[in-house]
């Protein structure tokens, strides 16, 4: 996305006065830089930018590197944990659907991530954890 389109974006928002929550979503670090850097270099002399104006615009800039961060973290944590869950998982026998939704009962042989999500690998069928059904105490009768 180019400074230009970003800027144009939102001062087309702003005049029509509706929030574009998705296009500020599509900004990032460098693209709010950028669009400081055009402002400031753009700005009329006879009338600078307001000091208060210039430290809001940066304290802005912190707030999205810090919300950034702090997502990626949660999303770390939350793989771990989901990780953590299905490694615990092998070597018990449970009953579950696959993603074509083909119900399989077995041992969950090992764990792989997918997309960055966690899949129990049940032979040669890959479960979600959230399709597992059941989790059984011993062997599923069939398979005895």
């Amino acid at each position: 996305m180019s400074t230009n389109s970003i800027g144009t974006e939102v001062s087309q928002a702003a005049r029509t006065g509706t929030s574009n929550n998705s296009l500020l979503n599509d900004v990032n670090l460098d693209d709010f830089l950028k669009l400081l850097i055009a402002e400031l270099q753009n700005q009329d002399p006879m009338s600078p930018m307001d000091n208060n104006q210039i430290l809001q615009q940066v304290s802005q800039i912190r707030e999205i590197e810090s919300n950034s961060r702090l997502t990626e973290t949660l999303e770390s944590v939350q793989l771990g944990q989901a990780m953590a869950t299905a490694s615990g998982l092998i070597g018990q026998y449970i009953t579950a659907l696959t993603s074509e939704g083909e119900k399989v009962n077995g041992q969950v042989d090992r764990v792989s991530v997918v997309d960055g999500q966690p899949k129990l690998m049940i032979g040669d069928y890959e479960v979600d954890l959230d399709n597992i059904g059941e989790i059984l105490s011993a062997p599923p009768a069939s398979e005895s």
